[in-house]
C-alpha cells in the first residue's frame, strides 16, 4: 500500500509546494524572451543596435565628464562607467535570443520533415 504522508522538507514544505515554485519560476523566466518576439522583425538585432548605441552614449558621458567642474566630474565618470557595463549584457540578451530562434526553427523543420 502507498504511503499518503506527503513528504516534508526541513523548513516544513512539502515536494509539491517546491515542484510548483519551480516550474512557476521557469514560466516567469521564459516570459521575458517571449516578449521580445512581440516587436515586429528580428529582435535580436535590435539588441544589437542597442549594445553599439549605448557604447557610444558611454563614449559621450565620458566626454561630457572631462568638460565638467571638478566638483562633479567623478559622478559623471561612474556614470559614464556604468553606462559602460550595458553593451555586454544587451549582447548577449540579444545572442540568447538569436540562438533561442535557431533552436525553435530547426526543431519545427525536423518536426516539418519528419510530419
Amino acid at each position: 500500500m502507498r504511503n499518503r504522508n506527503p513528504v516534508v522538507c526541513l523548513r516544513g514544505t512539502t515536494q509539491s509546494y517546491h515542484r510548483q515554485t519551480a516550474a512557476k519560476r521557469i514560466r516567469q523566466a521564459e516570459a521575458v524572451p517571449d516578449l521580445l518576439h512581440a516587436v515586429p522583425g528580428p529582435p535580436h538585432r535590435y539588441l544589437y543596435a542597442t549594445s553599439l548605441s549605448t557604447i557610444a552614449l558611454c563614449i559621450g558621458l565620458w566626454i561630457r565628464a572631462k568638460t565638467i567642474g571638478e566638483d562633479e566630474r567623478a559622478n559623471a565618470e561612474r556614470r559614464a562607467l556604468f553606462v559602460g557595463l550595458w553593451p555586454p549584457m544587451f549582447w548577449l540578451i540579444g545572442d540568447t535570443v538569436r540562438h533561442r530562434d535557431r533552436r525553435r526553427r530547426s526543431g519545427l523543420a525536423r518536426r516539418l520533415r519528419v510530419g
